[in-house]
């Protein structure tokens, strides 16, 4: 066969086929494909799908895992390090495909296999279901961290919940609005997953407490669901180690219940057992507001009193467990195990630990609880009160009756503390106490999570010390020691080598490699930035992206944009705080500017807004309804052209975000300052060589601190002076009265222009932004809007812009997710990483 053709999406495969020594001869992986076409899958070419194709390909890559996988696990038994363990309600993994051959250096074999069987890469690599189990910024960001725990050897496992059902796919219906429908991620089963029957754990519910002739206090009668595992590989980047992330699914523990079969009564018995099961069934979209929900409070239990039974289990099953099975084995518990609460979700941690502790293990009171808090670190995510997790005493009471106890008992010594610190502060007191009082009793999750951890982290520098000052003020003035600050990052692997590969070839062309490991590598580019031959290939390679994207929103959503516009991108959860209207109404703005004057100077725009907003969430789902009403109408006047285009992003998720981000010019970071806690997709669009226009809020400044001013737009107000002003009395019909191309906007809004067929279907956009305008969006709407204009006047400087853009890149390395995790392993859980060089590969056979 004649040499092949090269294409951009092929820049990639080159790349990995200079990573690792060759793992296997394309013509074996062509054998091996072909062998789990028939064998595996029951196939030949003649029948077979494009999806037999990708489960073909996903076991090929996946055999040559396994020996990695049963190594590294081999290896952490040998030498019994510290094992770390990551709880987290939610995974947003996306897809695994192509991030296993990367990691593996197999991807060019790959590939070339493939064309000498006539397959494209590409189009199976679509065939994939994103693995949507999260909701957004906290789901990736515990993914990022599996990846990087891998490459850099630390021991370590993810746990989480299987949800049959992920995040909800997001359909626009021919009126503008979002509906929501079933992510059925599992209908054709998930290649990389191990399901592990073997270590199923009972988990209780209800029941109640009775005291033993000790006076102990004992739980009887619950009910019993079971906690199934599955086990996925989690490859490290070009070293042999693969560790596991282990998602539990519920299981009935009974296959039926037989006084119901007994009585004919078959389908109620099947039901019941399905009612079980439902634990797992589905995620829960999240808002930032907190709903008690009897489901929600059964899925994090599960998750975490299996993930404990098993961390115990396996320490006992250790050498060091085996040579000390009695109770005082566990005085050395903590220094194996860490465990990082990944926010609030998990925090059913701290009294299931104690339980099993005192209640199963034997351990007293003092020595439990000395243990549990030297385990648990916690993170927290948000800023925004409403988001915080309080649980109704009376459900916690219900479904989990011992908990409650224990967290009573907690609380009560926390409050001893308390009192020896601030005698007489009754005040202080009921604050801090983790029992809220009111006309419903409330246990305060965020505050059992600091009280019983030994390390409370913010996840971007201005956010960990707002919650010094504000939310968490009594418990750093009397603990300070506990708090850090770990600003968030994200792994380079996906999010600039594998999404983005003729920037990542063109890095490695003149630098090497080794930014791929060591993110801070890319601070070499800085000796480009007048080098023009440079300049012009950092260039096509944006224009290569922008192309790509623009074909693919011309084939799924039926808009053509303009390759030459600045590619204007704002992609996050849609949230009033994130303040999409503040783009929206941009770009109303730009529309009457050029309706009025047809022949204006302009810089051509192509504004891209996408994300999913809550079932619930009234006010995101009309923000999105906005968004479509008014793209219709600016797409569809032929006076505005392709000066100005208007694309909702439907369905907005991981595999998505690899095509958008490389393509984006100017990246929209412009939350109320003080309410984004950091922020992920800021480092990537950096990373990828977009410019941000931004407030100073969550990781922005340190972004900001990097980069220099000179490199990002950044407008509005800093936290003091939204506080000032909030002091002062906001009023935002000032800001209405005062520009009047704003009020023009919302004017429009009001009086249906961009929804004729609908009168005042958006009248309570409008009355939030006059009337009450929580996130003080007109407040900074004027700062905004000039420094667009800044945006529009530096992008006619094409050597200007990419100069920006490249010291952006350049300037991304404090943002790899790498060095997030060294530091929460140096700084909160002392632990290690085990030598690749240990872990020799079990010979695939």
């Amino acid at each position: 066969m004649g040499e092949r053709p090269h294409t951009d999406a092929e820049k990639r495969r080159q790349i990995s086929m200079r990573k690792l020594p060759v793992i296997e001869g394309v013509n074996d992986l062509k054998e091996s494909f072909n062998r789990h076409l028939h064998y595996s899958l029951v196939k030949d070419r003649n029948v077979a799908t494009r999806r037999d194709y990708y489960l073909a390909l996903a076991h090929t890559v996946k055999d040559h895992l396994v020996g990695k996988w049963i190594r590294t696990q081999q290896t952490y038994y040998e030498k019994d390090p510290k094992r770390v363990y990551y709880l987290s309600l939610e995974y947003y993994m996306g897809r695994a495909l192509s991030n296993t051959m990367i990691n593996l250096g197999m991807q060019g074999e790959c590939d070339e296999a493939l064309y000498q069987m006539g397959l494209e890469m590409e189009e199976l690599e679509e065939v994939e279901e994103d693995a949507g189990l999260g909701n957004g910024g906290l789901g990736r960001l515990a993914a990022c961290f599996l990846d990087s725990l891998a490459t850099l050897g630390y021991p370590a496992y993810g746990y989480g919940i299987r949800y049959d059902y992920g995040i909800f796919k997001q359909a626009i219906d021919d009126k503008g609005n979002q509906v929501e429908l079933p992510d059925d991620w599992l209908k054709f089963g998930n290649p990389w997953e191990k399901e592990r029957p073997e270590y199923m754990i009972p988990i209780h519910f209800y029941g109640k407490i009775e005291h033993d002739e000790n006076g102990k206090e004992k739980w009887v009668h619950p009910q019993i669901v079971y906690a199934m595992p599955y086990d996925q590989p989690i490859p490290g980047y070009c070293n042999n180690t693969c560790n596991t992330m282990r998602l539990w699914s519920a299981k009935s523990s009974k296959e039926f219940d037989l006084s119901y079969f007994n009585d004919g009564d078959y389908i109620k018995a099947v039901c019941d057992r399905n009612h079980a099961e439902n634990i797992s069934r589905v995620l829960y979209p999240n808002d930032n507001f907190f709903e008690g929900k009897e489901l929600r409070l059964k899925q994090e239990y599960l998750m975490v009193s299996a993930t404990l039974q098993d961390i115990v289990r396996r320490y006992k099953a250790s050498k060091y467990g085996e040579k000390t099975p009695t109770r005082n084995g566990f005085s050395h518990f903590a220094d194996k195990v860490a465990i990082q609460l990944n926010d609030t979700h998990p925090s059913l941690a701290i009294p299931e630990l104690m339980r099993i502790f005192i209640d199963v293990e034997g351990l007293s009171w003092d020595e439990a609880w000395k243990i549990c808090v030297d385990t648990f670190g916690y993170t927290n995510h948000t800023l925004l009160p409403e988001a915080l997790e309080r649980w109704p005493v009376s459900m916690l009471e219900y479904i989990l009756p011992r908990h409650l106890n224990i967290i009573y008992n907690i609380n009560s010594k926390h409050l001893e503390t308390v009192i020896q610190k601030w005698p007489g502060d009754l005040d202080r007191l009921r604050r801090m106490s983790l029992v809220e009082e009111g006309h419903e009793k409330k246990i305060n999750m965020a505050f059992l999570c600091i009280v019983g951890s030994h390390a409370v982290n913010g996840v971007a520098a201005l956010h960990s010390q707002l919650l010094k000052e504000g939310m968490f003020k009594d418990f750093y003035e009397l603990s300070p020691e506990k708090f850090q600050n770990k600003t968030n990052g994200v792994t380079p692997r996906r999010w600039l080598l594998m999404c983005n590969p003729g920037l990542s070839d063109l890095i490695c062309e003149k630098i090497g490699e080794t930014w791929i490991t060591d993110l801070f590598e890319l601070k070499k580019l800085t000796q480009f930035v007048d080098d023009k031959s440079f300049l012009h290939a950092f260039m096509r390679a944006k224009q290569e992206n922008k192309i790509r994207l623009a074909a693919h929103i011309k084939s799924e959503f039926k808009v053509d944009v303009n390759v030459n516009s600045i590619f204007d991108i704002q992609v996050k959860r849609i949230h009033e705080y994130k303040r999409q209207l503040m783009t929206c109404f941009h770009v109303i703005i730009l529309y009457n500017r050029l309706k009025a004057n047809p022949n204006m100077s302009f810089v051509p725009r192509t504004v891209m807004i996408g994300g999913k907003a809550a079932p619930g969430y009234h006010m995101a789902k009309l923000i999105i309804k906005l968004i479509n009403c008014v793209a219709r109408v600016v797409n569809n006047d032929p006076i505005i052209g392709d000066k100005l285009k208007f694309v909702f992003l439907e369905n907005y998720r991981v595999s998505f975000a690899e095509k958008v981000i490389p393509a984006a010019d100017l990246s929209e970071q412009i939350s109320l300052a003080g309410t984004e806690a950091s922020g992920t997709g800021n480092m990537k669009f950096m990373m990828n060589g977009a410019l941000t226009i931004g407030t100073l809020d969550g990781a922005n400044v340190e972004m900001l601190e990097e980069m220099g001013k000179e490199n990002m737009f950044i407008f509005g107000m800093t936290v003091k002076e939204v506080e000032k002003l909030r002091r002062e009395g906001y009023n935002p019909q000032n800001y209405y009265n005062s520009n009047h191309e704003l009020r023009k906007a919302l004017d429009q809004i009001r009086d249906n222009h961009f929804s004729p067929r609908e009168h005042g279907v958006f009248q309570d956009i409008y009355n939030s932004m006059v009337y009450h305008d929580r996130f003080l969006l007109m407040a900074d709407f004027d700062a905004y809007l000039k420094c667009q204009e800044q945006v529009s006047e530096t992008y006619k400087s094409p050597k200007k812009w990419y100069t920006m853009a490249l010291m952006n890149v350049a300037s991304s390395g404090k943002f790899s997710s790498d060095r997030t995790i060294k530091q929460y392993a140096e700084e909160i859980w002392n632990a290690k990483a085990v030598s690749a060089s240990d872990m020799k590969p079990v010979a695939v056979k």
